[in-house]
């Protein structure tokens, strides 16, 4: 079975085909810049490319692009879309209407447009992304979306509630949802591979640190809480998002600066996080080398992350009441030594010893906690698109 994962941004698509038998990724590409004027490159794992600027109008116009590539020229890999046996689609916000990855109909389309206002720039973009994927291949080729909350939906009231009047969650489900789900789903679940046993009777930290980072204690296999609130912002510091900040003063600012609403928004989510502390860039690449080269306020970015990963890590333990293993995935968490050596020594109280040998990896899958160590700490780097295609075969296969 060859299934086509899309996840849908307001102005970019990205895809991966992958073929479920081996799972075995086998082109994947970016569309960008839709209805600006136009980007798009794909790929293929054997290091065939493709690139143009065409003009993108909208996302229908971005999948005949994706269907270019995956049919003709260079990227070839298929002979035509029939051989694409179903479509997954990554959603952000499900609310409490979606628990569980669905088979796309008519209501389910409905149930995501009414969530719209708590992911306005999100389920806008992966309705878009739905509709396209009709008109392109068609009403009767399957499409399954996977809603990144659902993980989080064991959580208890205790831990989802915020303590604003209740009559606001009532009226419109204002509560913490939690996002990366489908990331620290993937990531539990591989480190129960490794184990070779369930994640039953262990507490687990997954910590997800990348443009956007947010940790999850997992216990029985369960999410009990998560740093994430009702968007994803909330949680501690991110490329560009602050993550949790006391209220008023965003609330000062926006007084002072005499912002809109929306102005308040863009700040907090595209001018904060690291690039707002070091004044150098939202990527932690650039922020660590500016550090290197003696950039203090680079250097008080790092600090800051460091200390609110520990924080939150520690909160999290008192959470679970212990815990057994600690797994730090997504871009900065499989590719910075640095941050992990730091967050672990950090903890060193927990009884936590870092290999610094093996911690040095970048994006390979390693326990780096010593055979001393009395809590096991894996990198163990992320799959959010096969864990979408895992979902869309299960649920296709049952039709």
């Amino acid at each position: 079975m060859k299934i086509l994962v899309v996840n849908c941004g307001s102005s970019s698509l990205k895809y991966q085909l992958i073929d479920m038998d081996g799972e075995k990724m086998l082109a994947k590409g970016l569309c960008e810049r839709i209805g600006v004027d136009g980007h798009f490159e794909g790929k293929t794992p054997d290091g065939r490319k493709t690139e143009n600027n065409n003009i993108l109008n909208n996302h229908t116009e971005a999948f005949m692009e994706v269907k270019k590539a995956l049919t003709e020229g260079e990227t070839k890999v298929i002979d035509s879309l029939d051989e694409i046996d179903a479509i997954g689609h990554r959603i952000v916000q499900g609310g409490a209407l979606f628990n569980d990855s669905v088979l796309v109909t008519e209501e389910v389309k409905k149930g995501i447009e009414s969530l719209i206002d708590l992911a306005p720039l999100h389920n806008a973009a992966h309705l878009q992304g739905i509709n396209a994927c009709q008109e392109v291949f068609g009403m009767d080729k399957p499409e399954v979306v996977v809603f990144d909350n659902a993980f989080h939906s064991t959580m208890p009231p205790k831990a989802f509630i915020f303590p604003v009047p209740y009559e606001y969650y009532e009226k419109y489900k204002v509560r913490r949802y939690g996002f990366h789900g489908t990331s620290h789903r993937y990531v539990s679940k591989r480190l129960s591979e490794i184990w070779g046993t369930s994640l039953e009777g262990k507490k687990v930290i997954v910590a997800h640190i990348g443009n956007g980072s947010s940790l999850s204690a997992i216990k029985d296999g369960k999410v009990i809480d998560t740093t994430m609130g009702i968007t994803p912002l909330d949680g501690f510091i991110m490329g560009s998002r602050c993550g949790g900040v006391d209220p008023s003063a965003i609330t000062y600012i926006q007084a002072k600066e005499g912002l809109t609403p929306a102005e308040t928004d863009q700040m907090m989510n595209k001018k904060s996080g690291l690039l707002g502390i070091s004044g150098v860039s939202s990527d932690m690449r650039d922020v660590e080398k500016a550090a290197a080269d003696g950039n203090e306020r680079a250097q008080l970015a790092l600090d800051i992350l460091e200390y609110q990963v520990t924080k939150y890590m520690g909160a999290f333990v008192a959470a679970l009441g212990g815990v057994d293993a600690i797994c730090f995935t997504a871009g900065v968490g499989e590719n910075s030594p640095s941050l992990r050596q730091a967050v672990c020594e950090n903890l060193s109280f927990l009884g936590i010893e870092i290999d610094a040998d093996r911690n040095r990896i970048r994006g390979e899958e390693l326990k780096i906690s010593t055979e001393n160590s009395k809590v096991e700490v894996y990198v163990i780097p992320t799959n959010e698109e096969l864990m979408i295609a895992r979902d869309t075969r299960e649920i296709v296969e049952k039709l």
